[in-house]
């Protein structure tokens, strides 16, 4: 059958830099605290334990350019930028010297969160999505494939508010690799085609409100802007 009872929605994608065609997003992966500075900034011990991911969903992608309305239910608005890896062939327990394998390219992307909702959540010991997952909550720049920018090791990663830096780091001061990333995630789901993984952000992370313009930066891949509106 190929009719459905409601209408369907469109498929999230995002551009792919020098093609006509867009990549399909089928999951959203993100690792929490993997640069040591701002696990330290959000009272944590940065030291080398297993990372840990949560979730967002797809539809929660914002293009770069775009207008995000400020979410409902909080005061508390953070930005972090991250780089994005796109996986272009799934497995499952694929090995670290393998993992650059499965990856098609790379982006600029935003974690945005609700810190007031997050910060209630852990108090209490329940899960993270009512400060991870809202409406537009997934800025991401167009993907630029490893044929045309190589594996991304190193190289600054900024992001700037209303011109003022509030984001500086580099790629090579993750905790975690990239390949050690999407090895550890592959021992807890199968990857597929069209899933994102946000690799985590560095220190800087604060406060977005209605009026800011950010602009995310990293090295090789250009600028990823948005801007805050309105909203509930």
């Amino acid at each position: 059958m190929n009719e459905f009872v409601i209408p369907v929605w469109n498929m999230p994608a995002v551009p792919v830099v020098g093609r006509d065609q867009t990549f399909p997003v089928r999951h959203i992966y993100c690792v929490g605290r993997n640069y040591a500075a701002h696990a330290r900034e959000m009272g944590r011990d940065p030291l080398r334990e297993a990372p840990f991911f949560f979730t967002k969903a797809a539809d929660m992608i914002v293009p770069d350019g775009g207008e995000i309305p400020y979410p409902p239910r909080t005061a508390d608005m953070h930005h972090e930028v991250e780089l994005v890896v796109a996986i272009g062939e799934g497995g499952r327990d694929i090995a670290t010297d393998r993992a650059r394998d499965k990856i098609y390219g790379y982006a600029i992307g935003i974690d945005l969160t609700r810190r007031d909702l997050q910060g209630v959540a852990k108090e209490m010991g329940r899960p993270w999505d009512t400060g991870k997952q809202f409406a537009n909550a997934a800025p991401i720049g167009a993907i630029h494939p490893v044929n045309q920018v190589g594996h991304l090791e190193s190289g600054a990663i900024t992001f700037a508010v209303n011109g003022a830096r509030r984001q500086a780091g580099d790629l090579s001061d993750m905790i975690w690799s990239i390949e050690e990333i999407i090895a550890e995630l592959s021992t807890l789901y199968e990857l597929m085609p069209g899933d994102l993984i946000f690799t985590g952000t560095p220190a800087g992370v604060g406060a977005l409100v209605r009026g800011d313009v950010g602009v995310g930066r990293i090295e090789g891949l250009g600028d990823l802007r948005i801007e805050i509106v309105g909203g509930f």
